[in-house]
């Protein structure tokens, strides 16, 4: 865990929310903020501009569920969910929802630390695969725009693709430009020309 951590707990027990802060004090260096209304959560948390936010509940509804990760924003942070009960196949709709954890039987004091570990380390790895599919479905889209423009430079001036390639590659290099937005620029004229 990072030195200094902001938390958002969201915790409607008040009794529950002494327990959790008082834990959290003394697992490390953090601030604490404590959302005991839920109404209005998304702007609450965007308030305190938390590194994690727990969420503590006795049975959530699929509905509350859905309701919670839109507010607490897991793509934004790690966000670590206690749940009191086995609360049937909302585990895994907790998961696809973002959920960096998914903890049943509540929330335990000597759990807060390695739980909030974990759920920081798993938010870090897939916001990184993330990032990474972006890029690949970038590429992906630059090569197919690539691969169009070479076709139309080829029917255009007979050239082999090899050729269409080289002259793409130059006219990006002399223009300063991404051999992609080239092709993009040059994709976008022969639709408008068609």
């Amino acid at each position: 865990m990072k030195q200094h951590l902001t938390v958002v707990v969201v915790e409607q027990n008040q009794e529950r929310a002494f327990a959790i802060v008082d834990a959290l004090k003394e697992s490390g260096d953090v601030d604490v903020f404590v959302i005991g209304n839920v109404s209005g959560l998304a702007r609450q948390i965007a308030t305190h501009s938390p590194d994690i936010v727990l969420i503590d509940i006795d049975n959530p509804s699929r509905d509350m569920l859905e309701e919670l990760t839109v507010a607490s924003g897991p793509m934004e942070r790690p966000v670590a969910m206690f749940v009191s009960g086995a609360a049937g196949g909302l585990a895994k709709a907790a998961v696809e929802a973002g959920m960096s954890a998914y903890v049943v039987d509540g929330l335990q004091a000597d759990r807060i630390k390695p739980v909030m570990d974990i759920a920081i380390a798993r938010f870090q790895v897939l916001r990184q695969m993330r990032v990474e599919l972006e890029e690949t479905r970038r590429a992906l889209e630059e090569r197919k725009l690539i691969d169009r423009a070479k076709g139309l430079i080829m029917r255009a001036k007979g050239l082999q693709e090899d050729e269409a390639y080289a002259l793409l590659r130059k006219t990006a290099m002399n223009q300063n430009r991404r051999v992609a937005d080239v092709a993009e620029a040059l994709v976008t004229a022969s639709g408008l020309l068609s």
